[in-house]
């Protein structure tokens, strides 16, 4: 083997403190043909130099590490690199408040270490694809518990959303993938692309689970 990565594969670095979830994380992702893990760390604080050495599509990150947890890691490596690889937080518990706190520092979703390999892969795929939202319900069940103990932002009108904008990202919220959204508003597939671009540029929203979550804080998608 040369140990070169075909363009098409999906290259992964897991973050874990235990050294068995990292082996069967390995594992998980390197039997697929179009997954690779091209490195581990045991800490945080290994994960910048990790990504910047080997370049990674997406990043399974523990949440709770014992020096450099998965909340401050997140925030490192996506203000330390550029591009920044997709977050995928992975944790015990999913009403942790780390979870939440991890969303919104750029973390692109969350997966449970009891996730069947099967929904482990898939999600890899739909992270690294990033034109739909990983477990939309889930994350407006964190963001229900989150808003209810904190003071609601102003609204979204400071960002000057098109109306087209705005019908976009309430489908965004519903977990609609980029061709749902186009059917659903009889659109073509690029232009939903272009529009998505345009208000994740507007919100300052690295992905669509940042611009999700800054549209439930704001009160701009109901949470009930």
């Amino acid at each position: 083997m040369s140990g070169t990565i075909p363009s098409s594969t999906i290259s992964v670095v897991v973050v874990d403190d235990e050294p068995l979830i990292r082996s069967g994380l390995r594992a998980i992702i390197d039997a697929e043909p179009d997954l690779t893990v091209v490195g581990e760390a045991g800490d945080g604080a290994e994960v910048l130099p990790l990504v910047r050495r080997t370049g990674p599509d997406v990043v399974l990150m523990d949440v709770r590490m014992p020096a450099v947890d998965g909340i401050q890691a997140t925030r490192l490596l996506l203000d330390g690199v550029d591009p920044a690889p997709r977050v995928l937080v992975v944790t015990t518990f999913e009403n942790d408040d780390y979870v939440y706190d991890a969303l919104r520092a750029g973390a692109s979703g969350f997966l449970l270490k009891r996730t069947p390999p099967d929904d482990i892969i898939a999600a890899i795929r739909t992270v690294a694809g990033s034109e739909s939202l990983l477990f939309p319900e889930a994350i407006r069940a964190l963001a229900l518990a989150h808003v209810a103990e904190q003071p609601r932002l102003t609204g979204l009108e400071r960002y000057q959303l098109t109306d087209r904008e705005q019908e976009v990202l309430r489908l965004m919220a519903k977990g609609l993938s980029n061709a749902e959204i186009a059917g659903e508003l009889f659109l073509g597939v690029q232009t939903i692309k272009t529009h998505v671009a345009n208000l994740l540029a507007k919100l300052g929203a690295r992905d669509r689970t940042q611009a999700v979550i800054l549209a439930y804080e704001s009160g701009f998608v109901p949470l009930h």
